[in-house]
């Protein structure tokens, strides 16, 4: 059946825009954001969608004042606002007043859930925890090494006790893929490599961020490790299910490497405290002995048997105390040489020198591609420029085309009824214009 009327295309889109802004005057819109953007305008752009249908949306400057946390993809959204239609292009969009960030509540629900499980579980228990090495010769951070957190760590275990080998593992911390790879970590640790200590180790985030270190995979893979196994995930005031789990948690990365590794310093003055107080002993036992010696070679100074044993058992005993003081300081200095030699293996040096070389591979990529960006721009401009050229108005009249306005109004002459007979008129030409009368309208 033909329809009686005939509408235009901007008459259609007007009607159908006031179709939807009356039958949804005021709607609540859940769905996830993607392909966000904020161009210079300061308004936010994006896609509100679930797994069968999205829809576009904008989020007006003005109405930003409402948002209590930045915008980002991926997140879990509550939109309220009304269905209008942007009549230029014939799009449907949502036009939002305020948002509703609502995957974080949702996550924290998971999170005490988890939480509850394990310990009735029994996993958080504390004759579960596996007891730290004092002083680790190796341990081994599981982490990401672009990382601010795993910097912090190596910093200030260098400063306290730089004879402690470290490696790392370098894993993602989250998104996509990043449990996977932080329990196939573990496992491979705990199989494969020699090392006397693990330590998981991420800066602070939100909950969302965090999520791979709230997995029950995760909390299971740091429980059955036969490594000890130590938090270090977040700030202060993060707590997540692997903190429970594992056999120490650290506020931070940097105070887990204070708690793990001993004072470098301190040792040292321990070691020459005790040295100095066992020289000391030694010296006023010998004191006493030579004092009471003394005493006795008065009381009988007549009996030379006696003091002949005496003395015996004075050289005797001299040799002894000199053969321990002599053993004990071979000791100490074979540990001192030890430690020489792991400071030695472990300077930091070496590492410079790497990284510098690896800033210089990366300052040459960066030149090679500004330089590979700027011909292609150049490129690109040369390629607009002709067709700029091609579509020009200038271009047209080189061909012999003219425009012809009035002279007195300059209103442009497009068809025979805008001019009556005795109408001044000018002509444009590619190069100078004309000035005629109208003597005739067909």
């Amino acid at each position: 059946m033909q329809s009686s009327s005939i509408f235009s295309v901007s008459e259609i889109t007007s009607n159908i825009r006031g179709l939807l802004e009356t039958h949804y005057p005021f709607i609540q819109v859940s769905g996830e954001i993607s392909n966000l953007r904020k161009p210079h305008s300061g308004h936010h752009y994006f896609t509100l969608k679930d797994d069968k249908a999205q829809i576009k949306a904008v989020l007006f400057l003005t109405q930003q004042r409402y948002l209590y946390q930045g915008l980002r993809d991926g997140q879990q959204v509550i939109c309220s606002g009304r269905i209008s239609v942007y009549e230029p292009r014939g799009d449907y969009q949502l036009i939002v007043d305020t948002v509703d960030v609502h995957g974080t509540g949702l996550l924290r629900i998971a999170f005490e859930q988890l939480k509850q499980k394990l310990h009735a579980e029994g996993i958080f228990d504390r004759c579960h925890k596996k007891e730290l090495p004092a002083i680790p010769e190796h341990l081994t951070l599981v982490t990401s090494p672009s990382g601010a957190a795993v910097h912090d760590f190596i910093k200030v275990a260098r400063k306290r006790f730089p004879a402690t080998a470290i490696s790392i593992y370098p894993v993602r911390v989250q998104g996509d893929g990043a449990v996977d790879e932080i329990v196939r970590a573990i496992e491979t640790i705990n199989n494969r490599i020699d090392t006397e200590l693990i330590v998981l180790c991420r800066g602070g985030g939100s909950l969302e961020d965090l999520q791979p270190f709230n997995d029950e995979r995760t909390a299971m893979a740091v429980f059955n490790s036969h490594l000890p196994v130590v938090s270090a995930v977040g700030h202060e005031i993060d707590f997540t299910i692997v903190d429970f789990t594992a056999d120490l948690r650290a506020p931070t990365p940097s105070s887990a490497a204070e708690l793990i590794l001993p004072d470098g310093e301190e040792l040292r003055y321990r070691l020459h405290h005790l040295g100095k107080r066992m020289v000391q002993g030694m010296k006023n036992g010998l004191e006493q002995r030579t004092a009471r010696l003394a005493y006795h070679r008065k009381v009988i100074a007549d009996v030379r048997r006696p003091l002949e044993n005496l003395a015996m058992k004075l050289d005797y005993q001299t040799e002894k105390m000199e053969w321990a003081i002599n053993e004990i300081v071979r000791n100490y200095r074979e540990r001192l040489e030890m430690y020489r030699t792991r400071l030695r293996r472990n300077d930091p040096r070496n590492d410079l020198a790497a990284k510098q070389q690896m800033i210089s591979a990366l300052h040459h990529r960066i030149l090679m591609a500004s330089r590979n960006n700027l011909e292609n721009k150049e490129k690109k401009l040369l390629s607009l420029t002709g067709l700029l050229d091609a579509f020009s108005p200038l271009a047209t009249l080189s061909r012999g085309y003219a425009i012809a306005k009035k002279e007195q109004s300059g209103e442009i002459i497009k068809n025979s009824e805008q001019v009556q007979p005795g109408d001044g008129l000018e002509l444009l030409l590619h190069k100078g214009c004309l000035r005629c009368e109208v003597t005739k309208v067909k």
